[in-house]
């Protein structure tokens, strides 16, 4: 093979849409695989893919160090694209620590590993550090987060997310190692652990079960297509400038009670119901705490550098994203079976 790279966190959501196209689109790539598989991993995301002859999955928690250590003597990895993180908020707000284990301390162990390997040879090696806009905090009425945008964390989850940041930051700084690193929006597509807002929804109102929105519902997110997101990743490893920070959007602001009625009425339809049918479900719930009102990106730094921009529009993606979890009732059922149904109760009932 002409390189190897390890892709952690790749049986997850983003994770598995950027293993298939690095699988496939680089046939002369080893892909190494390494995630934990914790409750939001499945490595049924990947069967198209798992035969493939450059892929390789390793199970292994990134806060095992003598796993990580073992893992990448096996495969000397050039290349590191680090997406496995603990990554929804409201689980932070309850459990804190585990945020900080896995998004800080994994996040380091990696970086320590990756020095241990290469130690002051890192000519042709590349960390890819992938992030996220939460880290910015919020925004009012106007105004974009750029690359430059001060940091004001307002969640566990997004503090911990921060501090993996300055940590990469800090070792491409003091040991001269070869980092990029990406901050996106919210995303959305095939194979979403239904914990967050879209899956939740399509999933709530498949089965006529209440639709949770907290407060309002008038929180705003810019939406990117995940397979939009694989492809910006791809670009960013392979042509991102060292040391360079570049931010992810999708261009497309909604209001979270905009999405949940689009999704009602494009789901009506599909499912043969009357007009209005699913909205009646709307239930707004106590809101989250330190609840961010509003999160926009300024891509333009990757659409100028690197020739990158979404090419599917919110309206293309939300109904091909329907129309995946309509054709692929068999995984819904079997990641919202057990747990999950307990941990539904505790997040979204009435307050």
């Amino acid at each position: 093979m002409e390189k190897t790279i390890i892709i952690t966190g790749g049986a997850g959501f983003i994770g598995s849409h950027v293993v298939r196209l690095f699988v496939t689109k680089y046939p002369q790539y080893r892909i190494v695989n390494l995630d934990a598989l914790t409750y939001a991993g499945n490595l049924e995301n990947l069967r198209d893919i798992e035969a493939a002859t450059n892929y390789v999955f390793e199970r292994a928690d990134i806060c095992d160090e003598s796993a990580l250590d073992r893992i990448f003597k096996k495969y000397r990895p050039e290349g590191v694209i680090h997406l496995a993180a603990e990554s929804h908020v409201d689980r932070s707000i309850h459990d804190p620590l585990s945020f900080v284990r896995t998004n800080v301390m994994g996040t380091v162990n990696l970086l320590n590993a990756f020095k241990s390997l290469w130690k002051d040879n890192f000519e042709g090696k590349r960390f890819y550090h992938v992030s996220t806009d939460e880290v910015y905090g919020s925004l009012g009425e106007t105004g974009f987060f750029t690359e430059t945008t001060p940091y004001d964390p307002q969640s566990p989850y997004s503090a911990s997310k921060a501090s993996s940041d300055h940590f990469v930051r800090a070792y491409a700084n003091t040991y001269h190692m070869p980092m990029v690193m990406s901050n996106c929006s919210n995303n959305y597509g095939p194979n979403h652990f239904p914990e967050k807002l879209i899956p939740l929804i399509i999933h709530n109102i498949k089965n006529k079960r209440p639709l949770p929105i907290y407060g309002k519902g008038d929180n705003v997110r810019d939406w990117l297509y995940v397979i939009d997101h694989a492809r910006a990743i791809d670009v960013i490893f392979h042509e991102g400038r060292n040391a360079e920070t570049y931010n992810i959007g999708g261009l497309n602001e909604k209001q979270n009670i905009e999405v949940v009625r689009t999704l009602c009425r494009i789901m009506d339809l599909k499912l043969g119901r009357s007009e209005g049918e699913s909205e009646q479900r709307i239930t707004y719930v106590t809101d989250r705490p330190g609840h961010d009102h509003r999160y926009a990106i300024d891509a333009s730094k990757l659409t100028t550098e690197l020739g990158w921009k979404p090419s599917v529009t919110f309206e293309e993606g939300i109904e091909k994203t329907v129309d995946w979890y309509l054709e692929n009732e068999n995984w819904l059922a079997n990641v919202t079976s057990g747990d999950y149904q307990k941990y539904y109760e505790n997040m979204y009932a009435r307050r």
